[in-house]
């Protein structure tokens, strides 16, 4: 048997590693602007923690899941999506107590699971960035984490973007519109496909959310939710659009977005950017205000948002967007000879001890084959180490881009080798 990689898997390699890193960590840096901390929560949980949170007819519960029973038969899945997991870790650490700071703002990078087709930019295993703001109503609230999304976007280059928004009201206006769109929907039945029929059924305005042609068709003069906000749920989504524009956040309304999870209400959105003449979601979340309590926590209003780090990275490279990743090595070290191993360790570990990167030839290869790994690196300087230089205790440094040369003594480079590196510079 051939051994590969799982179906819907992908192996990151350094030369790819390198791009993630750089946007993990300038999504770090820029929710730490805004007083966010790193949450890591378990890649498995219990089956009902997902279940019950994001709703038995998701097509992540009935279709999408990698659950299964342990060894001590109880019902464990992959953690599929971030949110849940979050909420289950703030309620079980008290992080509600009067004593932690409010809101509590944190956010989490890692894998997520889901049984599905793969494609280009969605895989079974997937890597998603996200954060979960909890202990604030205030429309402020909403706006700040849309912005905080914002800015990661205008900092990596990203263009094109449009924020699309809308509001699922408070419960008591959900209620009413989920009736008005069953009545709409319903002598239109035989006309939508499969899955919505069963929609209809289950969770109605997930019908809005199909991307399925015949679904499109029925629910294009389907009845707006806007139509059925009461006046609280109004007064948020008009004070929610007044500071977006204050901090001139373009914005389109987007009546048929409504989310693929239950548990939202009131603000939700998505970050939508066109590649090759297609409309990517890079990024979606909103309002959950009844979560907290659903995991047996105390009433706690909660806003956030998730964006996957693959569709992200696909999209800076459709954009044509380069990113400033380091790529260059600071010192190659050329050996020359049995007698210049031991002094080559011993020079390589004192300029990494110094804070620079520096690599050296292990193989006992020709010079040729040596100054040929220098460029692949894009080596910085070169030095190039024999017998007769440890002799001698001093070698030369090369700047391999202008060719100029010093000659320096071996204890220059081991105890200052910033000095030695700026004069080649």
């Amino acid at each position: 048997m051939k051994l590969q990689k799982p179906k819907g898997t992908q192996d990151i390699l350094p030369i790819d590693s390198a791009k993630w890193q750089y946007v993990e960590n300038l999504a770090r840096e820029t929710f730490k602007k805004y007083n966010y901390g790193e949450i890591r929560t378990p890649m498995f949980e219990h089956y009902e923690v997902i279940s019950r949170s994001v709703g038995d007819t998701t097509d992540i519960v009935t279709k999408e899941m990698y659950d299964f029973h342990d060894k001590g038969d109880r019902h464990i899945t992959l953690r599929p999506e971030g949110t849940a997991p979050v909420v289950r870790s703030y309620v079980e650490n008290k992080l509600f107590a009067p004593e932690v700071q409010k809101p509590v703002k944190m956010y989490y990078i890692g894998s997520m699971f889901r049984y599905e087709r793969p494609q280009a930019g969605r895989l079974r295993e997937f890597h998603q960035v996200g954060v979960e703001c909890f202990g604030s109503q205030n429309p402020a609230t909403d706006v700040e984490t849309i912005a905080m999304a914002y800015q990661l976007f205008n900092e990596l280059g990203i263009k094109d973007v449009i924020l699309h928004l809308n509001s699922l009201g408070n419960t008591e206006s959900r209620q009413a519109y989920r009736q008005a769109l069953i009545d709409y929907l319903t002598p239109l039945r035989e006309t939508l496909s499969k899955d919505s029929q069963r929609r209809l059924d289950e969770n109605p305005l997930r019908v809005l959310d199909s991307k399925e042609k015949e679904d499109k068709a029925a629910v294009e003069n389907a009845p707006s939710i806007l139509d059925y906000l009461d006046e609280e749920s109004q007064a948020h989504f008009d004070a929610v659009r007044e500071m977006l524009e204050l901090l001139q956040v373009p914005y389109v309304i987007d009546t048929n977005m409504v989310r693929g999870l239950d548990y939202y209400n009131h603000t939700i959105f998505e970050f939508i950017t066109k590649v090759d003449k297609s409309e990517l979601t890079i990024c979606a979340g909103g309002r959950y205000d009844s979560l907290v309590e659903y995991f047996g926590g105390p009433a706690t209003p909660g806003f956030g948002f998730g964006l996957g780090l693959e569709r992200l990275l696909l999209i800076l490279d459709k954009q044509g967007i380069e990113l400033p990743v380091e790529e260059s090595l600071d010192v190659y070290i050329a050996v020359l000879g049995a007698g210049a191993n031991s002094k080559a360790l011993e020079l390589v570990q004192a300029i990494r001890k110094q804070g620079f990167s520096a690599e050296r030839d292990y193989l006992g290869r020709k010079i040729k084959a040596q100054f040929k790994s220098a460029d692949a690196f894009h080596a910085k300087t070169v030095i190039t180490l024999g017998e007769s230089e440890v002799e001698a205790g001093q070698v030369s440094i090369k700047n391999n881009q202008t060719r100029e040369e010093v000659t320096v003594r071996f204890e220059d480079i081991s105890n200052d080798f910033a000095a030695v590196f700026a004069k080649i510079k």
